[in-house]
């Protein structure tokens, strides 16, 4: 007997009685974002490795731990890519995007790939939407994208959501910030996790990420970025503030947040779901200023954020999915007709369906209604249709030529 196989661990298939709420997040999520001037983008699966290792950071646990990356046939190191900012910031740069008027404002959607563990609503190929605005400083920007993310998953009705907001600061005034940190994390070095020392000199600001119980003690007293923000840090982060007061849009302050990514600088947010538990983030982002120039382009300022689709889907409640077809078609005995009326229905908009398995009359009739199907329409071997009201069992009798024109009044 073949092999049954079976779907990678930390893959999924989407069965068709999913659909549903996956097209209903995308719906949202493409018609706000369009109606706010956003452009989809789509980049390539996978990309060069280099990409990665310079753009999100060699430090971060993403590069070291999680990307799947293989050696093509050219001898290339190739990565399938883990997050969507560096392409977008890649093909920004390629394509010579910064001659269009600024800022670009691009959104995007699909398949990302993570070597970790999988748990609920956590995989290792994961769907991702996402919106940037590349070449714009102002807080405006900040302000912009993260209502409209909250409008987003609100209008999703996803109940029991927290807003964490944070800032980096400058990459430059995070140096001494970081030697801060250096020192203070050096004083309690034997208390650290092995993952968090190896960092101490490269990225100390991971520590505050940390799951190890004994760092997490560390880091309750560690001094933070927030406290020590310039006076134009200070100033960014308080007019960003400002907006989402303006805007109704509730938030903690955590001074804590660091994000996963190095590329990160000023505001960095993240919002939390309840319903989900411990691994509680469904989505967030922040501030680039520097990913541009890294990736080869000129100084451009830059904010974005992304939201794991399925953890939307396990947040949100599940919407009852509209009927897939309006009418299904029985045949009594005549199929090409019903074959040919079907064409029909289909050729004018009319979702139609019929019975593909030469089931027995009373076996359509069984699949026209398992079909949730609005209407069924009987053809004879001779004579009129019958058109029947699959909701109120109601059914009257029609030319064959008039049903068409019944059935296009009936689903206007």
């Amino acid at each position: 007997m073949p092999p049954r196989y079976q779907a990678p661990k930390g893959t999924f298939d989407v069965l068709p009685e999913q659909e549903a709420a996956r097209a209903l997040v995308h719906a949202c999520a493409s018609g706000a974002l369009a109606a706010a001037g956003y452009g989809r983008i789509e980049t390539p699966i996978f990309e060069d490795t280099d990409l990665f290792a310079r753009g999100v950071g060699e430090s971060t646990d993403i590069v070291r731990k999680e990307m799947f990356s293989f050696e093509d046939g050219g001898g290339r190191s190739i990565t399938l890519r883990p997050e969507g900012t560096a392409p977008i910031c890649r093909a920004y740069v390629e394509h010579g995007m910064h001659k269009l008027p600024q800022p670009v404002k691009l959104w995007h959607e699909g398949p990302y790939f993570r070597y970790e563990r999988p748990q609920e609503g956590r995989h290792r190929q994961f769907n991702q939407i996402g919106a940037e605005v590349i070449g714009a400083d102002s807080p405006l920007a900040d302000g912009e994208l993260i209502v409209a993310l909250d409008s987003l998953l609100r209008g999703l009705g996803i109940e029991g959501l927290k807003l964490r907001l944070s800032s980096l600061g400058s990459s430059g005034a995070r140096v001494a910030y970081r030697e801060e940190l250096r020192s203070y994390l050096r004083d309690h070095e034997a208390e650290l996790s092995d993952d968090v020392r190896s960092r101490i000199d490269a990225n100390p600001m991971r520590a505050f990420d940390a799951d190890h119980a004994g760092t997490r003690d560390v880091m309750v007293g560690a001094p933070t970025l927030l406290e020590r923000l310039d006076d134009a840090d200070a100033e960014h982060f308080a007019e960003v503030r400002s907006l989402l007061d303006g805007s109704a849009v509730a938030y903690v302050l955590d001074p804590t947040l660091v994000r996963g990514l190095d590329y990160y600088n000023r505001t960095v947010f993240e919002f939390d779901c309840d319903r989900l538990g411990a691994q509680s983030g469904i989505g967030g982002g922040g501030r680039y200023d520097g990913l541009v120039e890294l990736l080869g382009g000129a100084p451009t300022p830059a904010v974005g954020w992304a939201v794991g689709v399925e953890r939307v889907l396990l947040a949100m409640v599940a919407p009852s999915a509209d009927p897939a077809i309006d009418v299904f078609v029985v045949a009594a005995e005549d199929r090409a007709a019903a074959f040919a009326l079907v064409r029909e229905l289909r050729a004018a908009g009319i979702g139609a369906d019929l019975d593909l398995a030469e089931r027995s009359f009373k076996g359509q009739m069984k699949q026209a209604d398992r079909s949730g199907a609005l209407f069924a329409v009987v053809i004879e071997a001779d004579g009129p249709a019958q058109v029947r009201d699959m909701r109120s069992g109601e059914q009257r009798e029609v030319a064959r030529d008039a049903v068409l024109a019944l059935l296009t009044a009936e689903s206007a």
